[in-house]
């Protein structure tokens, strides 16, 4: 049988009956959208996820104290991460611009005769930021598209400068709640107030806060808040050494793993820490970057939107079923057709690409029609999930191969069974 004959056959047999098959594709177009639109939405988790740690910033490195669990609860397991210990850093290490860190308490803050109980932090000059931006907080009724910065947060005044906070200097910051508990509204900038019976003098005020996001609820109340410059806060809520929060910025992103090696370096040198019997240091510190927890994230984004690619791959199958399904309707209908091909010299090869060929084109025609539908479905998703969903390059020749090999599967056995009838009973068949 000549290719263009072939054609003709496959195209008759498959518009002998349109309404047939037109429901035979629509399992298969189902089975294409459903991928495309379910990898298009695992796509745009892994960029979503990419985004969010990028904004926190890929130079981080996360310094944390290693700690153990013994009868009195998490205990360190060697020495403290200690201020000192973030202040060598950043003086030492030239791969290293900056070190933030932090640590909290709770405390009473006076007034006169006004007072309040509240959780007083320690931080950093570039600690408000850093802390908002982690919390997910923001000035209320900020709609610029960029994150807030320094004197976005401001209400009056200014926050600490890194020289108040190298000499461990007498000045707060306060939160916009605690500003109107403490001073009813009036300017505080200058005032002397008591933290814990010591002085300090009000420089600045914060602005009110509120959540980035409206349906999350920040449960350590933003605005209640007290700063101090971290060396201050630790001599005043502390009588011994305590463990801060500790994070390194590198100069280089390029070389975050390089620096925190060197960073590893010089804490193991100012902790005195040893490698055990199998030559493995005995850290007491756990080093994270961001690039892990992105990895880490990123693949599992990645193994949730292949799972939801295989469950939507099974309705390929099912419409690979409704395909074989068909066919093999088309065998039983058309068996008088083919004994009169076979009796007038067809060989079996022609009858087998003949029904094969119709499957392959039912399929191939129901993926063309589920990539357009599963492009157009993309945004439609997108909105009822609150996600965001980018189409991925790949998912439509996936697509469509996956279309294609359908046919070929599940028209494979019925072609076969075509071919193999006898004549001579296929021509007897009523």
């Amino acid at each position: 049988m000549s290719f263009k004959n072939l054609i003709k056959t496959v195209v008759s047999g498959v518009l002998g009956n349109k309404l047939r098959s037109l429901l035979t594709m629509l399992g298969v177009v189902i089975g294409v959208a459903s991928v495309i639109t379910v990898l298009a939405l695992g796509n745009g988790a892994r960029a979503s996820v990419s985004d969010a740690f990028r904004s926190l910033g890929a130079d981080e490195i996360l310094i944390s104290v290693k700690q153990t669990i013994e009868d009195e609860g998490l205990v360190p397991v060697g020495e403290n991460l200690t201020y000192e210990d973030g202040i060598w850093l950043q003086d030492t290490l030239e791969s290293v611009a900056l070190v933030q860190m932090s640590v909290g308490g709770y405390g009473k803050i006076r007034n006169g005769r006004v007072s309040l109980d509240r959780t007083i932090s320690g931080v950093t000059a570039e600690g408000l930021i850093k802390e908002a931006r982690a919390a997910g907080i923001q000035p209320v009724n900020w709609e610029a598209e960029s994150l807030p910065e320094m004197e976005d947060f401001m209400e009056m005044g200014r926050f600490f400068l890194p020289a108040e906070v190298r000499s461990n200097a007498e000045v707060c910051v306060l939160g916009y709640d605690t500003w109107m508990d403490l001073f009813l509204g009036d300017d505080p900038l200058g005032k002397s107030i008591q933290v814990k019976r010591q002085h300090c003098n009000v420089i600045g005020v914060l602005k009110e806060m509120e959540s980035i996001d409206p349906e999350d609820s920040y449960s350590s109340a933003p605005n209640e808040s007290f700063f101090l410059p971290i060396g201050t806060a630790i001599g005043i809520l502390f009588d011994k050494p305590v463990s801060v929060r500790m994070s390194a910025y590198v100069a280089d992103e390029k070389k975050v793993l390089e620096t925190a090696e060197e960073i590893s370096e010089s804490l193991r040198e100012r902790h005195s820490v040893e490698k055990d019997e199998n030559g493995e240091w005995e850290d007491d510190f756990n080093l994270t970057t961001r690039k892990e927890l992105l990895g880490a994230a990123q693949e599992s984004a990645r193994t949730l939107s292949l799972l939801l690619g295989a469950l939507a791959a099974v309705s390929l199958v099912v419409g690979g079923i409704g395909i074989m399904n068909v066919m093999l309707v088309s065998v039983t209908e058309r068996t008088r057709e083919i004994g009169v091909r076979l009796a007038v010299g067809a060989q079996q090869r022609d009858i087998i690409l003949q029904f094969l060929c119709e499957a392959v084109l039912l399929c191939v025609a129901g993926g063309i029609v589920g990539i357009i539908a599963g492009i157009f479905t993309i945004p439609l998703a997108s909105l009822l999930n609150q996600a965001q969903a980018l189409l991925a390059p790949g998912s439509i020749p996936l697509s469509f191969g996956i279309a294609t090999l359908t046919g070929l599967l599940f028209g494979l056995y019925p072609a076969v069974r075509a071919a193999g009838l006898d004549p001579i009973e296929a021509l007897r068949f009523e």
